[in-house]
């Protein structure tokens, strides 16, 4: 629960630094003091947007800080997940704003990014604000109400697992079925094309050969004579070098047993000739393999002619790539041949899938089914003691085609009297009879959820007296189960009750207009919830009514 909250230069708050305790405290002040700054904070805090714009005017740098008892709430995993620091006593979450518009968000000193912060603020804080009356309109609200009551978690999680792999499966149809379509409005085509590319009789490698053979048999004439002239430089009779090194090493080998020193000299000699002797027999041999033969160049040229062609007609850089489309081809018009095969293996997983999504889905009706009975009781027994003694309250479960969340359609119904029928509550209820449902709501759930605080931004909209004082007490009961519960209220009903009471007030400095939060002593309280009674000109009667409000006894 929150402990402690830190806010420097955001908007009208220069420094704020106060404590919060466990149970029911309430904030009142008047409209406009800065309470709804405060709640700004809060939602910066969990994970909301901002803009430099928030930043007290004249200030750098925005700080909104946070201390947090986790002690209760089973929040180690969510940490360790996230490779930061678990302190359950003081966890602090830190947001910086500068006024060019950057921000920071921290966990225990950590820098996290908004959205992790924001899934963290989500299992700290709730703030029902005035707009979240609006979501007694919305289907999914109503459903997950119905699921928290119906604790079906496990059984929701299975069921989506479930339903999106439906999807998966239902998409991979829908797209084999426009595939096979296409290639069927095309079979012709594609069998054209495969049997142009079949008929090709392609092979990797040989677009390089023929390339090679076509430049030596273009070139041949050039190819021979240059050989002929090595020939001949080689082994030509008397001027060849083949020769005259025989010659030389002849002569070298008649002295050697008089002048030794030639032996290294012809040994080198002897490994040249051995060399040369090589490569003019190599000469030779390729000499007598060139040949010119101008009708076997036409058909090479043309088989290459066509290999361009194909190339350029299937955009292709090389015959690795034409074969490629040619099996993609061959693969095409064996799945049209295999159609009916493949389409039939698809559906048939994708009604297994439906039968088991319909199985978890009636799982899933029979518990919300239970739970709504379990929730008309609990609303029935909260809203009567709250100005309703009529109250008709019904938790409507009808089906629907298959979604994410089952198959159920979730409706709250309500008429404030027996005489009118039973209609959408978001419809039919006054402002008043929405912020008591609302309330009655939030109070059966929160005994479902274990969620640290829970903060009411004036929940008490339109109603007064008795009835105040009823929602005072489920606040005040919430904020006595391990629960922090915070009220921001105009009703000195609802002020009298809270444990620990806060003022907002606004003030004109020479800087400008700052707003402050205080909390209030006992005999502060008496004056807040008396003028709260009776305006800025309190009464002898308004201090005695705080008084007894208070259960407060000065003399």
């Amino acid at each position: 629960m929150l402990k402690h909250l830190y806010i420097k230069n955001f908007a009208l708050i220069d420094i704020l630094d106060i404590d919060l305790y466990p149970g029911f405290s309430v904030i009142t002040g008047e409209t406009g003091a800065g309470k709804s700054i405060i709640l700004g904070a809060i939602g910066l805090l969990l994970g909301q947007r901002a803009d430099g714009k928030t930043i007290k005017k004249g200030a750098d740098k925005c700080v909104i800080e946070a201390h947090f008892n986790l002690s209760r709430y089973n929040l180690k995993a969510f940490f360790e997940d996230n490779d930061i620091e678990y302190d359950p006593d003081d966890c602090i979450i830190r947001r910086e704003l500068t006024a060019a518009g950057k921000s920071r968000a921290f966990i225990n000193d950590t820098p996290v990014p908004l959205a992790l912060l924001k899934e963290l603020g989500e299992k700290l804080v709730d703030v029902h604000s005035q707009h979240q009356n609006l979501l007694l309109n919305k289907q999914d609200f109503q459903m997950s109400v119905t699921d928290i009551i119906a604790a079906d978690n496990r059984e929701l999680n299975a069921y989506q697992q479930s339903y999106a792999d439906y999807q998966t499966v239902a998409r991979e149809l829908k797209a084999l079925e426009e595939s096979i379509e296409r290639n069927r409005q095309n079979s012709d085509f594609l069998q054209f094309q495969y049997t142009e590319l079949s008929n090709a009789n392609l092979q990797d490698g040989e677009q390089e050969e023929l390339e090679q053979k076509s430049d030596t048999m273009t070139h041949a004439e050039d190819i021979k004579a240059a050989l002929y002239t090595a020939d001949n430089a080689l082994q030509g009779e008397g001027t060849g070098c083949v020769g005259q090194l025989r010659t030389a090493i002849t002569a070298l080998r008649d002295i050697e047993h008089v002048y030794p020193d030639t032996a290294e000299l012809t040994a080198r000699l002897d490994s040249t000739y051995i060399e040369l002797k090589d490569i003019a027999q190599d000469i030779s041999s390729r000499l007598e393999d060139i040949d010119f033969d101008p009708a076997e160049l036409d058909a090479v040229n043309d088989r290459l002619d066509r290999i361009y062609g194909l190339q350029k007609k299937y955009h292709a850089d090389s015959i690795s790539q034409l074969i490629a489309i040619r099996d993609e081809l061959k693969q095409k018009l064996e799945n049209i041949d295999n159609s009916d095969e493949a389409l039939a293996d698809c559906r048939q997983r994708l009604s297994q899938l439906e039968s088991k999504c319909r199985q978890e889905a009636a799982i899933l009706t029979e518990r919300r089914t239970k739970a709504a009975r379990e929730i008309e009781k609990q609303m029935q027994q909260r809203l009567i003691p709250l100005g309703m003694p009529n109250v008709q309250f019904q938790v409507q479960v009808s089906q629907e085609a298959l979604g994410r969340s089952g198959q159920d359609r979730v409706a709250f119904l309500f008429s404030a009297n027996t005489s009118t029928p039973l209609q959408p509550v978001a419809q039919v209820a006054s402002g008043g009879e929405i912020a008591r449902v609302l309330l009655a709501l939030k109070a059966m759930i929160s005994g479902a959820v274990k969620l640290p605080t829970i903060i009411f931004d004036e929940i008490d909209t339109g109603v007064s007296g008795k009835i105040a004082e009823k929602m005072a007490e489920i606040m005040q009961e919430m904020g006595s189960h391990e629960r922090q519960v915070i009220s921001i209220t105009h009703l000195p009903q609802i002020a009298a009750l809270g444990s620990a009471h806060y003022k907002v007030s606004k003030e004109e400095t020479p800087q400008g207009t700052t707003s402050r939060m205080e909390q209030l002593s006992p005999e502060s309280r008496v004056t807040e919830i008396a003028q709260m009674l009776s305006g800025s000109d309190v009464s002898a009667a308004a201090i005695q009514n705080a008084k007894q409000l208070l259960r407060f006894d000065i003399k």
